[in-house]
C-alpha cells in the first residue's frame, strides 16, 4: 500500500510533540516512544532516479512555499468564513466540542532524520493550522496522515483516563490502490508500476463509487484525490458521515463490496436472489463501456486478444454454457486466428452474448425498453424474468455470467478496513509521495476520464516553474508583485488543481454551512418570539 500507517490503529507507544522534539536525538530513545522502520532497500538507478523527484531540499521548499496551509486549515477545521473575512466554526447540536474541531484533530508524520530509518509519530495536535505549518516546517515529515478528531487534543492523550479520550468523529474515507488489481492487470504492470492503461480501473473506481456514495447515501461533500503513487483516496465530509459510528462506517463500506472470482465466497453467480440489486445494475452501465473500451482490446489488457486469455475466460462460464456455447467458441475463434474471418475482441463479447440469449433463451436486457434503437444493441448481458430465473438456477448463473466477468475486471476493489473505523489514518492530501515526487492533488469527478498521474507535477517542476515565473515576470518587470497571486502555488500548475477543489468542493460546502447556520437562527428566533 502507500500508507503503510494506515493498518495501525493504534501504535506501540505515542508521544506528544514537545517529547519528540526532545526524543528524537538517540536511536535508543526513539525506540522506546515510536516506530523506527527500515526502508526497504532500492538499487543505485532507483535511488538516483527517487532523488532527483524528490529531495530534503525540494521538500522544503514546497513546505516552505506551495504547501495549501490556509486550504487545509478551512477544511478540516469545518469553519465559515464570514462576510467579514473572519471564520467561524460551524456548530450542531449533535456534534460537541465543534467550537475546537482542528484542534482536536489527530496528525501523525513519518520522519527520515536518518538515511534508511522512518521514525513514525502518532497522536499529534495544534491548535490551528499555523502551529501545523510551523511544525511541518521544522520537522519536514516525509509523509504526513490525518486522523479522527477526538474528544481531546491527541497531544495530551496521556492526561485522561483512556475512557475519556475516544474519537468523536471522522469524514468516512475510502482508499483504492492499484495493486489489489495485480491479477488482471495484463499491460505488464504489478506492485507500485502503473501505466496508463491500468490507471483507467481508478477511473472506472472514481465514477461508480462517487455516483453510489451520492445516489445511494444522499452524501453531498466527497472530496478525491491522487494518493501520488498508484491509487485514490475518497474522504466523504457531510457532517452526517463524519458522526458515523464505527458500526455504520462498517455497513456503508460493505454495501459496496462485491465479492467475484473469490474462492469461498458468495458471488453474483451462487446468489440465489431472482433479480440483481438497483446499485450493481447501475454500476454496470457505468463500467460495460469501459470493460469494452479498455479491457477486452489488445491495445487494452486484451481479455479477448489472445487465445491465452479468452480461453480461460470461457472456462468460467457456468458448467450448461461452458460445455456448449464455451466450446464452440473456443474451437471457431482459435481457427479464425489470423485470418480474415477473425473478429475484434469487442465482436468476439457480442457474439458470446449473443450465443448466450439463442442458445438458453435468454430475454435482452433492453427488449421491453419501449426504445426501439435500444433492442439493437448486442453487447448488453442477457437477462431472464423472475418466473424463470426462480426455477431454473442453472439459467439464472448463465444470465448473470457476464455482470460477473464485468465486475471482476472493472469493479472497485476496496482496503475496505481504512473505511470500517474512526480510528483509521489516511495520507493527507495536498502532501508529496516520496517515491515519485508527486503532489496528492485533488481529482475533478466530472473531468475523471482525463485526469492523467503521469502529468500531476512533481517537486522538482514545481521549482523550476517557480523559477520560470519569476524569470519572466523581472524581463517583463512586473517584479513579484501581481495583485492578483496570492499564494505561491498560484504561479505553478498546482494552480488549477488547488483552485477547482475550493472552487467545486471548499465553497459550496461552506455555503451549505451558512445557510444551515441562516436557518438555525430563524428557527431560534422564531421559538423566542423575536422577529
Amino acid at each position: 500500500m502507500d500508507h503503510p500507517s494506515e493498518t495501525d490503529t493504534e501504535p506501540a507507544m505515542a508521544i506528544s510533540e514537545a517529547e519528540a522534539v526532545n526524543d528524537t536525538t538517540t536511536k535508543d530513545a526513539v525506540d522506546a516512544v515510536v516506530t523506527v522502520t527500515p526502508s526497504k532497500k532500492e538499487s543505485t538507478s532507483s535511488q538516483s532516479q527517487q532523488e532527483h523527484v524528490f529531495s530534503p531540499e525540494l521538500l522544503k521548499l514546497y513546505y516552505a512555499r506551495l504547501f495549501p496551509y490556509s486550504l487545509l486549515g478551512d477544511w478540516l477545521s469545518y469553519t465559515i468564513m464570514s462576510d467579514d473575512g473572519t471564520t467561524r466554526s460551524k456548530t450542531s447540536q449533535q456534534q460537541p466540542f465543534s467550537s475546537k474541531v482542528f484542534s482536536r484533530r489527530e496528525f501523525s508524520f513519518t520522519l527520515e532524520p536518518i538515511p534508511g530509518e522512518e521514525i513514525y509519530i502518532r497522536y499529534q495536535s495544534f491548535n490551528n493550522i499555523q502551529e501545523l505549518e510551523k511544525a511541518i516546517q521544522r520537522r519536514q515529515p516525509h509523509k504526513i496522515d490525518i486522523g479522527a478528531v477526538f474528544t481531546h487534543p491527541p497531544k495530551d492523550k496521556q492526561a485522561y483516563d483512556p475512557k475519556l479520550f475516544h474519537p468523536v468523529q471522522r469524514e468516512l474515507v475510502f482508499d483504492i490502490d492499484l495493486t489489489d488489481y495485480d491479477d488482471i492487470r495484463h499491460c505488464g504492470c504489478t506492485g507500485a508500476k502503473i501505466c496508463p492503461k491500468c490507471w483507467t480501473y481508478m477511473t472506472m473506481a472514481v465514477q461508480v463509487m462517487d455516483q453510489g456514495l451520492k445516489e445511494d447515501f444522499g452524501f453531498d461533500h466527497v472530496a478525491w484525490f491522487y494518493s501520488g503513487r498508484r491509487g485514490v483516496h475518497a474522504w466523504i465530509c457531510d457532517e452526517e458521515a463524519r458522526m458515523l459510528s464505527n458500526e455504520a462506517r462498517s455497513a456503508v463500506a460493505n454495501y459496496f463490496e462485491v465479492s467475484v472470482g473469490k474462492k469461498n465466497s458468495e458471488s453474483l453467480l451462487s446468489s440465489s436472489s431472482s433479480s440483481v440489486h438497483p446499485m450493481l445494475e447501475r454500476a454496470y452501465d457505468v463500467l460495460e463501456p469501459y470493460f469494452c473500451r479498455d479491457v477486452l482490446p489488445a491495445d487494452g489488457h486484451g481479455l479477448l486478444a489472445t487465445q491465452e486469455l479468452w480461453e480461460p475466460l470461457l472456462d468460467s462460464l457456468p458448467a450448461a454454457a461452458r460445455d456448449t456455447v464455451g466450446a464452440n467458441l473456443k474451437k471457431k475463434w482459435a481457427a479464425s486466428v489470423g485470418t480474415s474471418k477473425e473478429l475484434s475482441p469487442v465482436d468476439k463479447w457480442k457474439q458470446l452474448l449473443q450465443h448466450l440469449r439463442v442458445k438458453f433463451g435468454l430475454q435482452d436486457e433492453n427488449q421491453n425498453d419501449g426504445d426501439a434503437n435500444n433492442h439493437a444493441s448486442n453487447n448488453k448481458r442477457p437477462k431472464l424474468s423472475t418466473s424463470v430465473s426462480e426455477t431454473n438456477k442453472e439459467k439464472h448463473r448463465i444470465a448473470v455470467w457476464p455482470m460477473e466477468v464485468v465486475f471482476l475486471h472493472t469493479y472497485p476493489r476496496l482496503d475496505i478496513n481504512v473505511s470500517k473505523m474512526q480510528n483509521h489514518l489516511l495520507k493527507s492530501p495536498f502532501c508529496v509521495h516520496p517515491k515519485t515526487g508527486r503532489v496528492c492533488v485533488p481529482i475533478h469527478v466530472p473531468t475523471v476520464d482525463s485526469f492523467d498521474p503521469f502529468a500531476v507535477p512533481t517537486l522538482n517542476q514545481l521549482a523550476r516553474e517557480l523559477d520560470e515565473y519569476h524569470a519572466a515576470a523581472a524581463a517583463t518587470g512586473t517584479g513579484t508583485s501581481d495583485d492578483k497571486v496570492e499564494y505561491e502555488w498560484q504561479k505553478t500548475s498546482l494552480k488549477s488543481y488547488f483552485e477547482g477543489f475550493r472552487k467545486d468542493f471548499l465553497r459550496p460546502m461552506q455555503k451549505e454551512w451558512r445557510q444551515k447556520e441562516r436557518d438555525q437562527a430563524e428557527q431560534d428566533a422564531a421559538m423566542r418570539g423575536d422577529f
